[in-house]
């Protein structure tokens, strides 16, 4: 009997508990901070135990780690580098769904030394868009052929019926990692030169993109694409850039967010019954004028814009106090947000993920490849993003327990031995990729 421990009961942990649980030679232990939220991802199953804990507690978490044959991270991804120092000390392969911070990084060298493998970024976006970008890669250069240019593009959002809200979004992550990521720089190719977008000016950059029987999107850079491209060996490419997929009015929204300061990551106190409204007051220049003439103002737009209507629609402008006495400006948006904007019982999310590769054949002729996985969550049952996030974490842990995986170190699901069985069992489960070749060429990124 295999002994998992997972670390973490969250928004995408169901999904991944229950694969494991399929499996009759694995026992679980499901440690988390929440054990009643975990008790309805387990019910009462005989081979899964959950356990009280906060991983902060180095001593206590690294007790469960050494009993356990592997680990699943299902944390905030801070937390993790120091996860993986104790799965190395005690010798337990490791998986998560993180990108691979620099501190995480670091430990490459030590892993390796001790012979363990430490799996990241095995979700969706990171995870299945890696697997999925490097199988076609690689079929293109068995071809012969070379890839001039790469655009990525995810998002999780509400599926049509249930985008009931005018900021077009639902939450099916965590919120703050949402707010968080609004506020990343980012950088890609284009024409072979180098985009540096900072963190603040990241909702200044939006492209609009279709996607077949879905109808308008937007997308804009997500983080920094560039380090994709030897670990994707595209050593040569003029254009590459990831992004993320929203409804249309998402960006718009968010950047106005930025420039109001409402992303703002510095701690702040909050006097007992401050209000939404005065919160974002504080955040704009005094003035004798409404609150919403000042944020106009602020933004250079008309009081009547949708822009306003939104954030009327959140309460921000609005008399109701806010819950928090300190914290950053990010967290009173994110907390408001979440509170509004919750997928009610029944309704179901949606999951894009988009690649568009720019080939040059080795005939001499150039194609496009469109690539596309769309999935929908189960009405009353699992989200399109728990289950694209947790089952191919589910299934690398099931295939490195197997033997079937050899690799050590600090890696990414880029190798062969990892990327092709994980995007065959999920095809298996209706999680599979459309694929469309052309000999014209669209999009922003004319190669």
């Amino acid at each position: 009997m295999k002994n998992i421990l997972v670390l973490g009961a969250g928004r995408v942990a169901r999904p991944l508990i229950r694969y494991l649980l399929s499996h009759s030679e694995y026992q679980l232990v499901v440690a988390t901070d929440d054990p009643q939220l975990a008790r309805t991802h387990v019910g009462e199953h005989p081979r899964a135990q959950i356990v009280r804990l906060d991983v902060r507690d180095s001593e206590a978490t690294g007790r469960l780690i050494g009993e356990a044959d592997i680990a699943v991270g299902l944390l905030p991804a801070p937390l993790n580098p120091g996860i993986a120092r104790l799965a190395i000390e005690h010798r337990t392969p490791l998986v998560n769904t993180s990108y691979v911070a620099p501190e995480m990084a670091k430990l490459d060298r030590e892993a390796r030394d001790a012979g363990v493998l430490v799996l990241n970024e095995i979700g969706l976006d990171p995870g299945i868009d890696h697997m999925s970008a490097v199988d076609i890669i690689d079929r293109v250069s068995e071809l012969g052929g070379t890839i001039s240019g790469f655009q990525s593009s995810c998002g999780g959002f509400p599926a049509r019926e249930a985008n009931t809200n005018p900021w077009g979004y639902k939450f099916s992550w965590s919120p703050r990692a949402v707010m968080v990521a609004g506020t990343q720089p980012a950088r890609y190719l284009r024409q072979g030169e180098i985009v540096e977008i900072p963190g603040p000016e990241l909702f200044h950059h939006c492209w609009p993109d279709e996607i077949e029987g879905l109808g308008a999107f937007e997308i804009y850079p997500n983080r920094d694409a560039l380090r994709y491209v030897e670990l994707y060996g595209l050593d040569g490419i003029r254009n590459m850039i990831r992004c993320t997929c929203r409804y249309p009015g998402w960006v718009e929204t968010m950047k106005a967010a930025v420039d109001l300061g409402l992303l703002s990551l510095e701690e702040r106190s909050w006097p007992a019954g401050t209000t939404y409204a005065e919160v974002t007051g504080r955040l704009l220049e005094p003035g004798n004028a409404c609150l919403a003439q000042r944020i106009a103002d602020r933004l250079g737009i008309s009081v009547d814009s949708k822009i306003i209507a939104r954030l009327e629609w959140a309460g921000l402008l609005s008399d109701r106090p806010i819950p928090e006495t300190s914290c950053a400006p990010l967290d009173v948006l994110g907390n408001r947000l979440e509170h509004l904007m919750r997928y009610q019982a029944g309704e179901r999310d949606a999951v894009v993920l988009k690649h568009v590769f720019w080939v040059d054949l080795s005939d001499g002729s150039r194609e496009e490849i469109r690539s596309t996985l769309v999935q929908t969550g189960e009405p009353w049952g699992d989200s399109a993003m728990a289950r694209t996030v947790a089952l191919p974490a589910a299934i690398a842990t099931r295939l490195i327990l197997s033997g079937a995986v050899t690799a050590t170190g600090v890696q990414i699901p880029i190798l062969k031995e990892i990327y092709q069985p994980v995007l065959a069992e999920l095809a298996q489960r209706g999680i599979s990729f459309s694929e469309q070749h052309f000999r014209t060429f669209a999009g922003p990124f004319e190669v």
